[in-house]
């Protein structure tokens, strides 16, 4: 049989995609299909049609939701319409709107399981605090380099190196349904658990120490920070004793940008000392934008894993070694190590980071969605 969009043979009772444009190989497609077998010699003198982009990037995202459900125990693929997910930011909001978001988490607005929404959160909180940082980010700069006033340039270092670290924090904020977690916990998890990562991490170079970020540092540098994040994460989700998959992503979301921001501005301060101003401005814009696919997606993917794989009991010793966690903690040490790997051919306009960043968010949205299906198990 026939790919009825692209004309690729394709069999049908094996595979629900077509491997070649990614098309849904079921209901209209398969009846399509098996017309274009009846009329192929016909359809053959037709020239094939031009394949549709925005189809086949929507089925390889379909077959990559199918597997990675998998792994969290979940069946199927999730149909995600992004712009619905962030059609809030675009909307309006009143300082009450803002307010009440703010005071989610405590003892009397917490919802019971049973009220806990299952559809898909539409943040946008992130995007007003991304605002007022970068609003920050660009006075504070006016008062260093066109008023020449020195004492605004820590402030620059500071907030360019957490705006978009706190604002991804936010939006995992917003994401998480239960409403759970209040503002407090979150700012103890930033400040404490981020400054705690760091030196756990630290203490583990000792041990194992990178000379050279060749292939190999690469690895042991994804192996040591994520374990040294991973620690910090655990003593978290011990303590609060969380049991939805939507809290593992905020908490291992929240240890990451803590250390992501702490990193950056190491990272901005020591620029500056060795190439000048120029040099710092410069890597505070990379980190920055790059931040959105590293430490925080990568500490929120092994969050998550830990809590699915504990489920409602007290974390173990022996959630570590089970193998669902074990194989989605690889994918952040993977990401990780691949992130800071000298792959020279796909340096040229970033896209190296791109196309992590892009995997990345494939599975933030896919456990999303398997933190929403618990949710729905959980009040059923």
């Amino acid at each position: 049989m026939f790919c009825y969009n692209c004309g690729v043979q394709t069999d049908y009772d094996r595979v629900k995609f077509c491997s070649s444009c990614g098309v849904l190989l079921e209901g209209e497609g398969r009846q399509q299909g098996h017309y274009e077998e009846n009329n192929k010699e016909s359809s053959a003198t037709v020239e094939e049609p031009v394949k549709d982009i925005s189809q086949q990037a929507k089925g390889t995202f379909l077959q990559a939701t199918e597997r990675i459900n998998a792994m969290v125990g979940e069946q199927g693929n999730i149909d995600l319409n992004l712009r619905d997910v962030f059609s809030s930011v675009f909307k309006k909001h009143t300082k009450e709107e803002g307010e009440t978001l703010f005071i989610a988490g405590t003892v009397m607005t917490t919802p019971a399981e049973s009220e806990i929404s299952t559809s898909w959160p539409k943040p946008w909180l992130f995007s007003r605090v991304f605002i007022v940082l970068a609003i920050t980010y660009i006075l504070l700069s006016i008062s260093t380099y066109t008023f020449h006033n020195m004492n605004a340039l820590p402030g620059v270092l500071m907030v360019g190196s957490f705006a978009v670290p706190i604002s991804l924090l936010i939006f995992f904020w917003e994401m998480n349904a239960p409403r759970n977690i209040s503002v407090y916990e979150i700012a103890k998890m930033f400040f404490i658990g981020g400054a705690s990562s760091l030196v756990i991490t630290l203490l583990l170079y000792t041990m194992f120490p990178v000379y050279d970020l060749n292939y190999t540092g690469a690895v042991i540098v994804g192996i040591v920070e994520e374990v040294g994040k991973l620690v910090i994460i655990a003593y978290f989700i011990k303590k609060l004793n969380t049991k939805f998959i939507l809290n593992g992503l905020l908490i291992g979301a929240t240890i990451g940008a803590g250390f992501a921001a702490f990193e950056s501005a190491g990272y901005a301060f020591n620029f500056r000392e060795v190439y000048g101003d120029e040099a710092m401005i410069s890597i505070i814009f990379l980190r920055a934008w790059s931040s959105i696919g590293t430490h925080v997606v990568w500490s929120a993917i092994a969050g998550a894993a830990l809590v699915y794989v504990k489920g409602e009991r007290p974390l173990q010793g022996d959630h570590f070694f089970d193998s669902k966690f074990v194989k989605l903690f690889l994918v952040a040490v993977v990401l990780h190590a691949v992130w800071d790997m000298p792959i020279y051919l796909l340096q040229h306009f970033y896209l190296q980071y791109i196309i992590l960043i892009v995997i990345a968010w494939i599975f933030i949205f896919t456990l999303v969605n398997a933190g929403l299906k618990q949710i729905m198990r959980l009040s059923e």
